[in-house]
């Protein structure tokens, strides 16, 4: 098959000085060695605001008049928003029986917790925090004071999670059951289809407040004072984007704003040997977490039990059961329409690359969007199993599930020992009703899953273990069978 012509990239004389003022305003260092991926969408800021180059447009951000509004719309467009509920579920887990319960025990008289989601996108992170302790607490919730503030230097994202509005992409990891706990159907969004939307309850969304930050501002002594005394932080997935000097002192920084006896956790990818410096490390089963080297600090906890009984969810990306499937088979994207990406995007030796953007795109609400990447890197690279997947998922998102159901079956065809194309195929099947089809497909991926070791992480599972793939389908398949009968 002949590739698709990819569009020559050509950087402007002013590119130089504009990608470093953005580097150095918002310590996004991942760009550094990607200009192609930078000029892509710094293009469409020159679009919107009807300019022609780099240097007119350093010119519009230096501007008095207009440069505050244009560096939130910049900002915006540049900052990877990947988020969705309970992300890492080892983590959560170690939040759930570790770090919670040791700090809900240690504040049982003070009856006070204060809790910093960095870098928290469109709120998924706190948010999920705010369910669990809302889990943790029971009925004495509201005797405590929980502060839970969530930061992001975007000041769109901050918009969206003040909204509290979500598609199904960002709800992947709950079991549909949950969505009625923690959610109510809302109107419908632009970029989804007939899913609708989710909104978060009340109950949750009281105990989060949003403030636009930088994490730069840690570097150089202007961090807000009341950025301070917190007995957890969340920086997860944002030390990726700055360089290594700059982490260093970011993290420096996050310690210095915990309470003695308080936690940080990162991204599962970022932890730093020298890290251990300013911060002792915890191990915790399949993470790794960081408390101060005070001389008081308390012990590390137990796993504790928590002060309520709280049914431990399975942490599977479940896909939500919604409408029958259409009556004919829905068209497909028109050629014409799906958008060329960036040459550095597009290298059929790096599918990486793709599938991260694919996530994010995704992840921040973009699905038609990211099935459009998607659509696109398939021309180039036609036999990458992970790719039909991520084209199935989507095309479910979209409400689209014969493509769907063609795409996961595509995936199988490539890599018959998928399990996580196994796995959401089942659950496609049983949503439209389908159950013996459904039954087979979760058998095969709990064979498969089963192949592994327990506590290997399954592909493409966002931090889900074989065992606990093998508990979900359990489930899945048992509600199913129950269904029926």
């Amino acid at each position: 098959m002949r590739r698709p012509t990819r569009p020559v990239v050509e950087l402007d004389a002013g590119f130089p000085a504009l990608k470093a003022k953005v580097i150095a305003r918002t310590g996004h260092h991942y760009y550094a060695d990607k200009d192609d991926l930078l000029f892509d969408r710094l293009r469409k800021r020159f679009k919107a605001c009807r300019l022609s180059d780099s240097a007119s447009y350093l010119a519009h951000l230096n501007a008095d008049a207009t440069g505050p509004a244009e560096w939130a719309a910049l900002e915006a467009e540049i900052t990877i928003g990947e988020t969705f509920f309970f992300r890492y579920a080892e983590q959560f887990t170690a939040l759930r029986r570790t770090i919670l319960p040791g700090l809900i025990a240690a504040r049982a008289e003070a009856k006070s917790l204060r809790i910093w989601s960095a870098g928290c996108s469109t709120g998924a992170e706190p948010y999920s925090i705010a369910i669990l302790i809302h889990e943790l607490l029971g009925d004495a919730l509201t005797e405590w004071r929980i502060a839970i503030t969530g930061t992001d230097i975007s000041t769109e994202a901050l918009a969206t999670a003040r909204a509290a509005l979500f598609g199904r992409w960002a709800l992947r990891t709950l079991p549909p059951e949950e969505h009625d706990r923690y959610f109510v159907c809302g109107p419908s969004v632009p970029g989804i289809a007939r899913e609708g939307s989710f909104t978060l309850r009340p109950e949750f969304r009281r105990m989060v407040r949003f403030e636009q930050h930088n994490l730069m501002s840690l570097l150089d002594g202007t961090a807000p004072a009341q950025l301070a005394g917190f007995d957890l932080i969340l920086c997860r997935n944002v030390l990726i984007y700055f360089q290594a000097d700059a982490v260093l002192g970011i993290v420096r920084g996050l310690g210095r704003r915990l309470v003695p006896d308080g936690w940080l956790l990162i991204g599962h990818a970022e932890p730093n040997p020298a890290f251990a410096g300013t911060l002792r490390p915890v191990n915790l089963p399949g993470t790794v977490a960081y408390r101060p080297m005070s001389a008081d600090a308390a012990p590390d906890p137990l796993p504790a039990k928590p002060m309520v009984p709280v049914r431990e969810p399975v942490p599977a990306p479940f896909l939500p059961v919604f409408e029958p499937p259409l009556a004919s088979e829905p068209t497909a994207i028109p050629r014409a329409e799906i958008a060329l990406l960036p040459a550095s995007v597009v290298e059929e030796s790096d599918p990486d690359t793709v599938l991260d953007a694919v996530r994010s795109l995704a992840d921040s609400g973009r699905i038609a969007e990211g099935w459009r990447m998607v659509r696109t890197a398939l021309l180039a690279t036609p036999t990458d199993a992970r790719l039909h997947y991520y084209d199935g998922l989507l095309a479910y998102g979209l409400g689209r599930e014969t493509e769907a159901e063609r795409a996961l079956r595509g995936a199988l065809y490539l890599d018959r020992t998928f399990v996580m194309a196994h796995y959401q195929l089942g659950l496609l099947l049983g949503a439209l009703g389908r159950l013996a089809e459904a039954d087979r497909a979760l058998d095969n991926a709990i064979r498969f899953a089963r192949a592994q070791p327990s506590g290997a992480a399954v592909a493409e599972g966002d931090g889900l273990t074989a065992g606990q793939l093998v508990e979900s389908a359990d489930v899945a398949r048992m509600r199913m069978r129950k269904t029926a009968s």
